[in-house]
């Protein structure tokens, strides 16, 4: 049967849900004006935002205030700078959201010569005045040691690759060397929080109690939670009272335009799951809840199956070890702790360069379908009463912007009002995420390996039965 979708405009866009309590690493010094914090642990702000309030980065005023806007990043790559290859590109919201203000006081990066280049631009350019006096460093020692008193940070941004933070090991403990540095500085942290083993994963957490205990106010990037469409999903969630009974998430990525070595080597990247399904699986927590880890199980189509083949690969995957290569399907399942059922489908099957995927969430009487997020997000919605779903579209939204401006409202105690957003996605929240990556990465492995032990056994019983009929001859 068809179905038919009304294309909508915008509809009233209200709450009236009380907040919860903030969680630890939203913590803010009680002293600190708008904080929202107070003696009883309770803040003002909310868990999601209004989407009317997620104002395109054209349309954003520069925060007021003549005081410079001190910043570190850590990191020259693509995240932090942007390239051809997505719209990821942190410096560039600064540059909008702060204005004049911004002055990013260094760069660390070991590839000097990377972040000299990068650094040449901007000061080629318009916003020349955030740069003239940026110096480059190959460490956040480098800097301390050569830091003046006026260069002291606000904030510092982390896009360095995730294998090299999120744990307590020495050269990969970013986030501790910032806090013991600079104790209380705001941090805003790329996703996922690391890509090293699973022993790790523990780490993560105790670093997230750190950041708790140091009142950082600390975001991590998971910048689909930000979209307009989520938080029109949130939004009527909340308004119509609604539990979410699933989650359906599908992500096809277009492996063709994917010629990063590492991303194919699970021994670098971590795999697929973690290192870029991690979105999908971030928002079916956001909906969902939280997940129920054991309940986990997975199957995967791996590189040296008769399925598996890929024709249009950018890397000659010969070079990494077969136990490395990754899987091009994994399909998962799992239950929340609300009882409620979620699943995810990843694939790298596409060609050229456009993704596609898709979030689903169901509850009783209703279906909320997230399409095309990372380009040009549509929200189809059917609710009791109406057999059609209406689509609603967000032109020029931009999460990446939203992301870092809600981040320095918060750092800057821009908002005083109950519909005030908090942070979206915390360190600890993001461990949550990470951990779960990690048990649907492992499940598909067991499931792999119990077919491979099965088949095993069923080859040795044929050989054994062949050895038999012979000696029986």
């Amino acid at each position: 049967m068809s179905v038919n979708r009304r294309l909508s405009s915008s509809l009233e866009m209200t709450s009236t849900k009380a907040p919860p309590s903030r969680r630890g690493s939203e913590l803010r010094m009680t002293d600190r004006r708008g904080s929202g914090y107070s003696s009883a642990g309770f803040s003002s702000r909310r868990p999601s935002i209004d989407p009317s309030r997620l104002v395109p980065m054209d349309k954003a005023t520069h925060v007021g205030g003549t005081d410079n806007f001190n910043v570190v990043f850590i990191g020259a790559g693509n995240i932090m700078f942007g390239s051809d290859e997505g719209p990821w590109n942190h410096s560039f919201r600064f540059e909008h959201k702060l204005g004049l203000r911004l002055k990013v006081v260094a760069i660390v990066d070991p590839a000097v010569e990377r972040a000299n280049a990068v650094l040449k631009k901007k000061c080629d350019s318009f916003v020349v005045s955030a740069y003239q006096n940026t110096r480059v460093f190959k460490t956040l020692d480098d800097f301390v040691k050569n830091m003046s008193p006026k260069e002291r940070p606000r904030a510092v941004v982390v896009g360095s690759p995730p294998m090299f933070r999120g744990t307590l090991q020495p050269g990969r403990d970013i986030e501790m060397q910032i806090m013991k540095h600079f104790p209380g500085v705001a941090m805003f942290i790329e996703k996922p929080v690391a890509t090293g083993p699973k022993s790790e994963i523990d780490e993560g957490f105790k670093i997230a109690r750190h950041i708790s205990d140091s009142n950082s106010i600390c975001s991590v990037g998971y910048m689909l939670r930000y979209l307009k469409a989520v938080q029109k999903m949130k939004q009527i969630i909340e308004e119509n009272d609604l539990v979410v009974m699933a989650t359906i998430a599908r992500y096809a990525a277009a492996y063709e335009a994917i010629t990063k070595p590492d991303w194919w080597d699970k021994s670098r990247s971590a795999g697929p799951i973690i290192e870029q399904g991690t979105h999908f699986c971030d928002l079916s927590r956001y909906f969902g809840g939280e997940v129920d880890i054991s309940s986990v199980t997975a199957h995967s189509l791996e590189w040296d199956e008769e399925a598996g083949h890929l024709s249009k690969m950018g890397i000659d995957e010969s070079k990494i070890a077969p136990e490395n290569r990754i899987p091009r399907v994994t399909s998962a399942t799992w239950k929340y702790d609300s009882g409620a059922v979620g699943s995810l489908m990843h694939v790298a099957t596409l060609q050229g360069r456009n993704y596609s995927c898709e979030l689903e969430i169901h509850a009783d009487g209703y279906c909320l379908k997230l399409v095309n997020p990372y380009v040009q997000p549509i929200l189809y919605v059917r609710k009791p009463g109406d057999d059609h779903e209406h689509a609603y579209t967000f032109p020029d939204d931009d999460p990446f912007f939203s992301e870092i401006s809600n981040w320095i409202d918060i750092i800057e105690d821009i908002e005083e009002d109950p519909e005030a957003a908090q942070i979206l996605s915390t360190y600890e929240d993001a461990c949550r995420t990470y951990e779960f990556t990690w048990a649907i990465r492992e499940a598909s492995e067991r499931s792999r390996a119990m077919r491979l032990a099965a088949r095993r056994s069923a080859t040795s019983v044929v050989e054994e039965v062949l050895v038999e009929e012979e000696n029986e001859a």
